[in-house]
């Protein structure tokens, strides 16, 4: 039976996670919480938690020194009375709302009024151009768009019937966000009250697109705002705490950890928000604003480890890395800077995070770590569908697990591809250990065979990252005659070095010694790698710029070879 009081329900499923002594009893104790048929978090969860609350949720730190701080309950105010201007200009429960902010107030703000009108978040990069936009307006049904008065230009060319609300200055054709929402409401002022059903869409995010035309994940009122008590857990969060994660809004990571995760745990939401990319700036908020969970991805941690990490801060209590494994080399060059070690999780933008290596447990360096609380991870054959100690990463549905995907957006048969035989699929490959570590292996189009031999790019990608040349990698089959493929790396070279035949047989022979016969890197090419907005390297397109290059019948030109090197020849390969 439901909790009569769907909020005491959610605070018992949290406190349980907070009070387990171990990872171990939070896997075996926790149930996903019993809310009935009507749930909204903004109402049920945040509002409650932030009735007079002076604790701060939400502080922003600009490049140039400039702050912000919001109390919980000034975030609660802030957002009923942007919820009543929205309605006011027609937003509707089951409206689409584009939401296209960077990190500043208005973002957090609106995503609070939107959910507590019943309206449907899809929150966009400031990336994206007209012909991204319109694709989002259309496959999106997009009924209104909020954004600030910088990217107004963008939607000119956009087709479409949408209410338009810009931050900043004043656009024709375009409703001024309000001003005034710090004020006291006006007697007789009332948000509307809206009722949303636990199944009730809540936001629609858009995938990467590493492989095609970015997907619409559709997440329900419980399944991102109920599922992050998963993420919370693995990030180890706990009320009071600071939390500062490097995620760019507009991707489902930032609402892991820049917005559901933190304010379930009744944590502050620490933003350091810059232009570009500040390493060193970002290492001196972490000691100022003593920040004590952090969250950042593998390219952020390579470039702290670049600008020099110098002593831990000292609240930090809690390290974390997704977004793409983690290498084990940046993993031990951060335990010897500061004594914490980065702890490695995973997840996708259909669901939380589902696997990772939760505060207190060993961490073994390469691994993800373990199915999180709530979570049955099971590893199943890509050929033939049956379970083992390799395969790829799927969730049982025999009990649907609440922290899952409603559907793809309008693409049945995609949803119908992920959602078969009884089991979510990830499209990941990963390797479970005797003690029940998972290792992460590649996509299951990642993965590809040398001389009848699997070889895992993660693999290979993590021992190029050792060699100091190699400030990042891409590693991709090229098309042979003899051994069907052979392993191909992309490299972007390090400050210092350059794309000489020197550096080519320096990586080549590092390779070689790090690396067992059947992934030897027989082909390299220094460059940038191309990625998707939210930064993933497109191995797609690698893998096709080699299958054309066999189609031309012509080499690729910046291309070295390890037969232009008789000296590679006494290299020892790796056993």
């Amino acid at each position: 039976m439901p909790d009569a009081n769907p909020t005491i329900a959610y605070r018992d499923a949290r406190d349980q996670l907070l009070s387990a002594p171990t990872a171990d009893a939070a896997r075996a104790d926790f149930r996903w919480p019993d809310l009935g048929a009507t749930f909204n978090w903004a109402n049920d969860w945040f509002d409650v938690i932030a009735a007079d609350n002076d604790r701060i949720a939400l502080w922003i730190v600009d490049g140039d020194g400039g702050e912000q701080r919001f109390t919980y309950a000034e975030m609660a105010a802030r957002s009923d009375r942007l919820a009543v201007r929205l309605h006011e200009h027609g937003v509707r429960k089951g409206d689409h709302v584009l939401v296209m902010l960077g990190n500043r107030l208005e973002l957090w703000e609106t995503m609070l009024a939107v959910i507590k009108l019943g309206a449907v978040i899809l929150p966009t990069s400031t990336m994206l151009d007209t012909s991204d936009l319109q694709d989002r307006v259309d496959r999106g049904h997009v009924a209104h768009v909020v954004t600030t008065a910088g990217e107004t230009a963008k939607f000119v060319g956009v087709d479409g019937d949408f209410s338009r609300t810009v931050i900043g200055g004043a656009a024709e054709g375009w409703t001024d966000y309000p001003a005034d929402l710090g004020e006291p409401a006006p007697e007789g002022e009332a948000r509307p009250v809206v009722v949303t059903r636990t199944s009730d869409p809540c936001l629609v995010y858009f995938t990467s697109g590493t492989t095609s035309k970015p997907k619409m994940v559709v997440h329900t009122q419980t399944s991102y705002p109920v599922g992050h008590l998963s993420t919370m857990h693995w990030l180890g969060l706990r009320p009071g705490d600071v939390h500062l994660a490097i995620s760019s809004p507009g991707w489902g990571k930032h609402a892991w950890s820049c917005f559901f995760s933190p304010w379930i745990a009744e944590a502050t939401v620490f933003v350091h928000d810059t232009p570009r990319f500040d390493p060193a700036g970002l290492l001196a908020q972490l000691e100022r604003a003593e920040v004590s969970t952090f969250c950042a991805p593998p390219t952020a941690w390579r470039m702290m480890l670049q600008a020099d990490l110098g002593a831990r801060p000292r609240a930090l209590r809690e390290v974390v890395s997704a977004g793409e494994p983690l290498n084990p080399e940046v993993i031990d060059r951060v335990a010897d800077a500061w004594g914490l070690t980065i702890r490695d999780g995973y997840g996708q933008t259909e669901t939380t995070a589902i696997i990772g290596n939760a505060p207190g447990q060993p961490v073994t360096a390469g691994a993800m770590g373990r199915p999180l609380p709530g979570v049955s991870v099971t590893l199943l054959d890509p050929l033939t569908g049956r379970p083992g100690d390799e395969g790829e990463v799927c969730l049982d549905l025999t009990e649907r697990p609440v922290n899952l995907m409603a559907e793809y957006l309008g693409d049945p048969d995609r949803t119908a591809a992920a959602v078969r035989d009884g089991f979510f699929h990830t499209g990941d490959i990963a390797v479970r250990s005797a003690d029940g570590e998972l290792t992460f292996i590649g996509r299951t189009d990642d993965v590809f065979k040398s001389s009848d031999y699997k070889v895992s790019p993660f693999e290979v990608e993590s021992a190029l990252l050792q060699h100091p040349a190699v400030a990042e990698s891409a590693v991709v089959p090229a098309p042979d005659d003899a051994r069907l493929n052979v392993v191909k790396a992309y490299v972007t070279l390090a400050s210092g070095w350059e794309a000489t035949a020197d550096s080519a047989e320096q990586v080549l022979a590092f390779a070689r010694s790090a690396l067992p016969a059947y992934a030897r890197v027989r082909r390299v090419e220094f460059g940038d790698l191309p990625k998707t907005i939210s930064g993933k390297i497109r191995r797609v397109e690698l893998r096709e710029r080699e299958e054309r290059a066999v189609t031309d019948g012509a080499r690729l030109e910046g291309e070295w070879r390890d037969d232009e090197f008789p000296g590679l020849r006494r290299v020892v390969p790796s056993a």
